[in-house]
Formats: structure tokens, C-alpha cells, sequence
């Protein structure tokens, strides 16, 4: 996984398993599936904005922006 969604890949996974939980648990938490964590966690590129930022929420992280350097 590289690029930006490698990134929110690994740290929505290092997160969750930082707090102990498991996919299931997260989803749960999410209010989300099992598969849609699985998904996010697997870097998928096109997974619901709005899920994704729900799911970011319930680990404590959030999505930011910012002018690349060019």
C-alpha cells in the first residue's frame, strides 16, 4: 500500500489495534460493517467518504488536508 491510502490504511489499523480492538469491534463502535473496516484497512480507494470519516472519528483520528509542495 503506498500513497495516501496506504497511509490511512496502516494508521486506522495501528489505531484500532492500539486500542485493543478487533474489526468487529471497531464496526461496531463505526457503526459500520465488519467488511467496510476490512475494506479501509486493506487501503481500498473507493470506500463512502462519509463512512470513512465516521470511522476515523470512532478511533480518535481525523482526515486532514494541506497544499502538496510542488
Amino acid at each position: 500500500m503506498a500513497g495516501p491510502t496506504g497511509s490511512i490504511a496502516r494508521q486506522v489499523r495501528d489505531r484500532r489495534r492500539s486500542l485493543l480492538l478487533t474489526q468487529a469491534d471497531l464496526a461496531a463502535l463505526a457503526g459500520c460493517s465488519q467488511r467496510f473496516v476490512r475494506a479501509v484497512e486493506s487501503g481500498k480507494t473507493t470506500v463512502r467518504f462519509d463512512k470513512l470519516v465516521t470511522l476515523l472519528d470512532a478511533v480518535g483520528l481525523e482526515l486532514v488536508t494541506r497544499l502538496r509542495d510542488r
